[in-house]
């Protein structure tokens, strides 16, 4: 397949029960929140991050597909491998760079989709992608909770000696009860030349934004799901509408009185109607 040739921007709506969807570690671990608004956060690189589980779990490491900033990866490791391809070094020592660079982006499906620096270790350039996010945002104020939790056990001797046999361990735990997030995102069809992501990379990139919650459950995270994915395709690389204003014909709506608990609470509505189709796409 060749390279994405159009410019797309996309709204991802996703939400959280009884879980902490995105934790601050500078924080303790609490749910992100904007201090003047009380609106929860969920960073871009959280997002990320889900993208490339995504395609690791159902690419299996195929040529391609590999994923560069992974759980436990030597980075300057991968680099160096890259200056170890015959087509790399027969480079001239002015060229090796660049060469590497691509080679890198031939493999490395999130260094193709979302860039990454590599002038470490031997140095492969650094690489802007063409899919970037903002930071996710929720519609209303969230509310964090902390709750007491204990483990029926302890780590060591010396603990069950202190507590007298009793072996219990007390820890915290941090939740919001529910919030609906949203997130805008961008593709460059000019950047995507520079990379080489294919039109075969984007529908993989769509794929996991529909369902990359559905393998990243854990006990801390609770229940997070994709629920509204809009996007909108140019008909040039360039794009013909100002993508501020795409954003602004998205909107959600609270349908219930209270605290939101469930996403019935809401509409998700594309120029004022319901939005039922993930994805939605929309032509511009």
């Amino acid at each position: 397949m060749g390279t994405v040739d159009k410019r797309y921007d996309f709204v991802l709506f996703f939400d959280v029960q009884d879980g902490n969807p995105n934790g601050d570690p500078d924080a303790g671990n609490l749910p992100r929140v904007d201090a003047e608004t009380g609106m929860g956060l969920v960073t871009d690189v959280c997002l990320k991050r889900k993208v490339r589980n995504y395609v690791q779990i159902i690419k299996s490491d195929q040529k391609k597909f590999y994923i560069f900033v992974k759980e436990k990866a030597v980075l300057n490791k991968l680099i160096d491998e890259a200056h170890e391809q015959k087509d790399v070094k027969d480079k001239e020592k002015g060229e090796k760079t660049e060469a590497a660079r691509l080679w890198m982006c031939s493999q490395y499906y999130d260094i193709r989709t979302f860039g990454a620096v590599m002038s470490t270790g031997k140095n492969a350039g650094q690489v802007r992608g063409p899919v970037q996010f903002t930071f996710a945002r929720s519609v209303e104020p969230v509310v964090s909770l902390e709750h007491s939790i204990t483990r029926m056990a302890v780590a060591t001797e010396a603990e069950a000696e202190k507590q007298s046999g009793d072996n219990r361990t007390m820890g915290r735990k941090f939740t919001v009860s529910y919030g609906l997030y949203r997130a805008h995102g961008f593709v460059s069809a000019h950047l995507a030349t520079q990379t080489g992501f294919s039109q075969e990379d984007l529908s993989l990139f769509w794929e996991a934004l529909q369902k990359m919650f559905d393998h990243d459950h854990s006990a801390a995270r609770g229940l997070m799901s994709t629920r509204g994915l809009i996007i909108f395709e140019h008909g040039t690389a360039l794009g013909t509408a100002n993508a501020a204003a795409l954003f602004e014909r998205v909107t959600s709506k609270r349908v219930t009185d209270g605290p939101a608990r469930k996403f019935a609470d809401y509409q998700i509505l594309l120029d004022g109607q319901p939005v039922k189709e993930i994805p939605k796409i929309v032509k511009v």
